[in-house]
């Protein structure tokens, strides 16, 4: 079968189909010239394809090496359709590539007229400069130029001109795919990583700043007793499982490796310049964590949880903590394979038992709902996301596992919280694991939740802010969320 990228250009939806349901294959890859799968099928008006990708978590915002994303493309090419859909799904109308061009001065340039205006509707802005002084108006002809100049005029859009540098709406949205050949090699030669500097060590092992085939990565030296041939095998057998690279929101394990004179076992992962949700909310990154980006991140992990609860066999020995959820460049919250636990690791140890349910800190796991367990952690984490403070921050990990196993202990909801996550807290942390929901079941409601704090967040601009500044935060706002 032709690659990924060809597939995209040429339309082949079934083709497309296959090579997604491959939980090996990272549809946010790139080519040689950084287009991803949804570049390109935007680029050929693939509507089906798009949808296809989109539906399976392609990065909207996603960058290729000259800086254009998918609607500068489908922008340029008069792709009607797949404008909508883009913009429907967030899509930054006001980025810019590396001469200074938004998605509208393509529009205009090539006489894309219902692009052109479908664009100013949805918060594209006339008045911006390139990096040669051009705003989309002075590309278009004339009378484009004039419908677009009173369309932005009865918007309230200034058409003052603003030059390239001044350019605001640049932020966290800009991402680039991911290497691709990052994913073809599962076994990796020892020979070939580079351990820059230690980031942290523990009872479970080292953990490592490396490179790997000239990327940034995390290299984890684990810690095993009595290594033998036995676990040796096991370890040969777990990790590939762990390699899933086809949802947004799961972190996949690189690959692995044993390392010489003594067998220690390696395993790699991607670099997350900002660190677990745990370092982001725990210990001062320069990133602040408002109550619109809280409900975001609980969004992330609640349709990573969804997607790893669809395997089959489910993935064993995998806890969901703060610890174990990795933030992305582009701030998505991604669920870290790499923190799954071995079959040799310290059997029936609980390294953070505060995030852990009652029942699986007092049964043997063979005999829990792991599902409903993991509905639990995920309430755990939600309170810790809302209140900004770490479970039982004033015990040791023994007296939480005795406390909650035994004695009652929970987490106590302050006043202040939403009364919509304090319900969806409480749903979520059912004493009666049977009562507790699925991941697939909150998802919408986090998505109902995550647009009214972001109309609450809208109101309070518009009657606090002059007009000016208003504008200008709320365009930001609807841009990045």
């Amino acid at each position: 079968m032709d690659d990924i990228f060809t597939q995209c250009r040429e339309g082949n939806a079934v083709a497309v189909r296959l090579w997604l349901d491959n939980t090996e294959n990272d549809l946010n890859q790139g080519d040689d010239h950084g287009f991803s799968p949804l570049h390109w099928a935007c680029r050929e008006g693939r509507s089906s394809v798009v949808d296809m990708l989109i539906m399976r978590g392609a990065r909207i915002n996603v960058m290729n090496r000259g800086d254009d994303t998918p609607l500068h493309l489908a922008s340029s090419h008069g792709h009607r359709d797949i404008v909508g859909k883009l913009i429907q799904c967030k899509a930054d109308t006001n980025t810019a590539n590396e001469h200074g061009n938004t998605p509208l001065h393509y529009a205009c340039f090539w006489g894309q007229e219902l692009v052109a205006e479908d664009l100013v509707t949805n918060g594209a802005q006339v008045n911006i400069c390139n990096k040669y002084g051009e705003t989309p108006l002075d590309k278009a002809k004339p009378h484009l130029r004039e419908a677009l100049q009173e369309k932005a005029e009865k918007l309230g859009q200034s058409l003052t001109k603003v030059p390239f540098k001044d350019t605001f709406w640049k932020g966290t949205t800009r991402t680039r795919p991911r290497n691709g050949t990052l994913n073809k090699a599962a076994g990796i030669d020892f020979k070939q990583l580079s351990l820059l500097a230690k980031i942290n060590e523990n009872q479970s092992g080292e953990l490592w700043q490396g490179r790997w085939q000239g990327n940034e990565v995390v290299v984890k030296v684990l810690k095993v007793r009595d290594w033998s041939t036995r676990k040796s095998r096991d370890f040969n057998e777990e990790y590939p499982k762990l390699r899933i690279f086809s949802h947004p929101n799961v972190l996949p394990m690189l690959g692995a490796c044993q390392s010489p004179p003594a067998p220690h076992p390696i395993i790699i992962t991607h670099w997350m310049p900002y660190g677990s949700l745990y370092n982001v909310l725990h210990e001062g990154t320069n990133f602040v964590v408002d109550q619109t980006q809280a409900v975001k991140f609980a969004l992330d992990i609640a349709c990573g949880m969804a997607f790893l609860h669809t395997l089959e066999p489910m993935i064993s020995r995998h806890s969901l903590n703060s610890k174990s959820v990795m933030i992305d460049e582009d701030m998505t919250a991604r669920i870290s394979m790499s923190d799954v636990k071995f079959s040799f690791q310290c059997p029936g140890r609980m390294y953070s038992p505060a995030w852990v349910a009652p029942e699986a800190l007092q049964k043997k796991p063979e005999e829990i709902n792991r599902r409903s367990a993991d509905m639990w952690s995920f309430a755990v984490l939600l309170w810790e996301l809302v209140t900004r403070e770490v479970p039982f921050a004033d015990l040791s990990n023994m007296e939480i596992g005795m406390k909650v196993a035994l004695e009652g202990l929970r987490p106590t909801i302050p006043p202040g919280i939403s009364p919509h996550i304090c319900k969806l807290m409480k749903i979520c942390m059912n004493e009666d694991p049977a009562k507790r929901p699925k991941f697939d079941m909150i998802v919408p409601i986090l998505e109902k939740i995550r647009c009214k704090v972001t109309c609450n967040l809208l109101f309070l601009i518009k009657k606090a802010l002059p007009k000016t500044t208003r504008c200008c935060i709320i365009l930001k706002l609807v841009l990045w969320n």
